[in-house]
C-alpha cells in the first residue's frame, strides 16, 4: 500500500520492555509485510537489547532486520522538512523533538500524524478512535489510533503468518518438548502444568508459589530472569540467575533468559496458563490462545483497575474462578485473599478458560491486524 512511503516511529521507554515490545513489532511488521522503510527512535537501547539480542547499545543509529534504529538523545536541534517521514506516529503520546514537528508543518505535503494509543477495553475509545487534533500553532494535525477488541477499533498487532506458525508448534509435541528441553524441562515436567510468569515487582508471588509448592499436582512455573527477583531467590536459595531451578513440593522452578520476541511467543504457546503484564505480553498472551492472567501496570489512584475491569467484563463473563483471580492479582479484590482456595478455583476452571481463549481467539482475527488497519487509515487521510 505504502511501498516506499517512510515511516518514523517515535518510542520512549516507559515500561521496560512493553513499550519497544509493541513499537519493534509495529516496525518489523511494516517492513516485512508492507515494504515499507522505517525508522525507529528509540531513548532505551539497553532494554531493546533485551528482546533483541542484536541491538547495539552504543550506536547512534544501525539497521536492525531492516528497520534503521536511532538512539533518541538529545534530538533537540533542527530537521530538515527533506528528513521527516511520510507517515510520522509517536507511541503513546511521546514528546516528538520540537525541530522535527516545525520540519513537519513545513513540509510537502504534510506527514501523516498518528498517535497511536495504549491499548484498552473501555467503550469510550470506540468514540475517539481515529478522531483529529488541531496543532495549536501550526498547520497540522494528529490523528488518533486506538488498538482495541471489537471492529470500531485498530484491532491489535499480529503478524501474517503467526497462527499457521502457532498451529504447526501446537500440532508438534516433539517441538514443544526440544524447545523446552532448552531451557532445563526434562520429559518427566512435560506433563506437568507448564506456567510462564511475567509480572511486576509488587505481584504477590511469594503466596502464589506456596500454593503451587502445597498442592496436589505437579507445576512446573517458567520465570524470566529478573522477573519476582525476590520471590525467586527466596525459593531458590540462591540467587535467580537463569539456568536456576528447584523443587520444593509440588512446585518446580526454572529461571529462563530473556529470550528474543519469536521465542518468547514459542514460550507462551508451549505452556498451560500464561501469567503476562502490561501491554505487549498481554496481547501474544491473546494470540497463543491458551489461559493468562493479567498483571496491568500501575496507574496513579488506581485507574488501572478500571482498565482491568473492562478487560474482563470482556473476556471474563461467566468464569468467576478467573475474574476473582485475576483481581486479587491487580490488587483491586480484598485484602488478605485466600490464595490456595483462589487457585484452586481458578485451576478448575482452565477447561472452560481453554475454551474462552479459543473463542477470543477467533473474534480478535475478525478485526483485522493493526497495522494494515493503520496503514488503510493512513492512505484515507492523503
Amino acid at each position: 500500500m505504502f511501498p516506499d512511503q517512510p515511516v518514523a516511529i517515535f518510542c520512549k521507554v516507559v515500561d521496560n520492555y512493553g513499550d519497544i515490545g509493541i513499537c519493534w513489532r509495529l516496525a518489523r511488521q511494516l517492513e516485512r509485510e508492507h515494504g515499507v522503510a522505517v525508522t525507529l527512535w528509540v531513548d532505551d537501547l539497553a532494554s531493546f537489547r533485551r528482546i533483541c539480542p542484536q541491538v547495539k547499545v552504543d550506536a547512534d543509529q544501525q539497521a536492525v532486520a531492516g528497520v534503521l534504529v536511532r538512539h533518541w538523545k538529545d534530538q533537540e536541534g533542527v530537521f530538515a522538512p527533506e528528513e521527516v517521514a511520510d507517515i510520522v506516529i509517536e507511541f503513546f503520546a511521546v514528546d516528538i523533538p520540537p525541530g522535527y514537528i516545525a520540519a513537519m508543518a513545513l513540509r510537502e505535503p504534510r506527514p501523516v500524524w498518528l498517535n497511536l494509543e495504549g491499548l484498552t477495553a473501555e467503550e469510550w475509545v470506540e468514540g475517539c478512535h481515529m478522531l483529529p487534533s488541531m496543532h495549536p500553532r501550526l498547520k497540522l494535525t494528529k490523528h488518533f489510533f486506538f488498538p482495541g477488541f471489537t471492529g470500531k477499533t485498530g484491532g491489535l498487532l499480529r503478524e501474517a503468518g503467526l497462527e499457521q506458525q502457532r498451529q504447526q508448534f501446537l500440532d508438534d509435541p516433539e517441538a514443544q518438548a526440544m524447545f523446552l528441553g532448552r531451557f532445563g524441562v526434562p520429559a518427566q515436567e512435560m506433563a506437568s502444568l507448564k506456567v510462564s510468569l511475567f509480572c511486576y515487582p509488587h505481584a504477590q508471588v511469594t503466596e502464589l508459589f506456596e500454593s503451587w509448592r502445597q498442592g496436589e499436582k505437579p507445576v512446573t512455573c517458567l520465570v524470566p530472569e529478573g522477573v519476582a527477583a525476590q520471590a525467586v531467590q527466596a525459593f531458590l536459595g540462591t540467587e535467580g540467575k537463569a539456568g536456576a531451578s528447584a523443587t520444593q513440593g509440588a512446585l518446580t522452578l526454572r529461571v529462563l533468559p530473556f529470550v528474543p520476541q519469536p521465542d518468547y511467543d514459542r514460550l507462551l504457546w508451549a505452556c498451560d496458563l500464561n501469567f503476562v503484564r502490561g501491554e505487549d505480553s498481554f496481547v501474544r498472551a491473546q494470540w497463543a490462545g491458551k489461559p493468562f492472567i493479567w498483571h496491568i501496570y500501575p496507574q496513579d489512584e488506581n485507574l488501572h483497575h478500571k482498565k482491568l475491569r473492562a478487560f474482563l467484563q470482556r473476556y471474563a463473563g461467566g468464569l468467576p474462578g478467573l475474574e476473582a483471580f485475576a483481581l486479587h492479582w491487580n490488587a483491586a479484590g480484598q485484602e488478605s485473599p485466600d490464595w490456595p482456595a483462589l487457585w484452586q478455583a481458578l485451576h478448575d476452571e482452565v477447561p472452560a478458560i481453554e475454551a474462552r481463549a479459543a473463542d477470543w481467539h477467533g473474534r480478535m482475527l475478525e478485526n483485522g491486524d493493526l497495522a494494515s488497519n493503520l496503514l488503510s487509515f493512513a492512505a484515507s487521510l492523503r
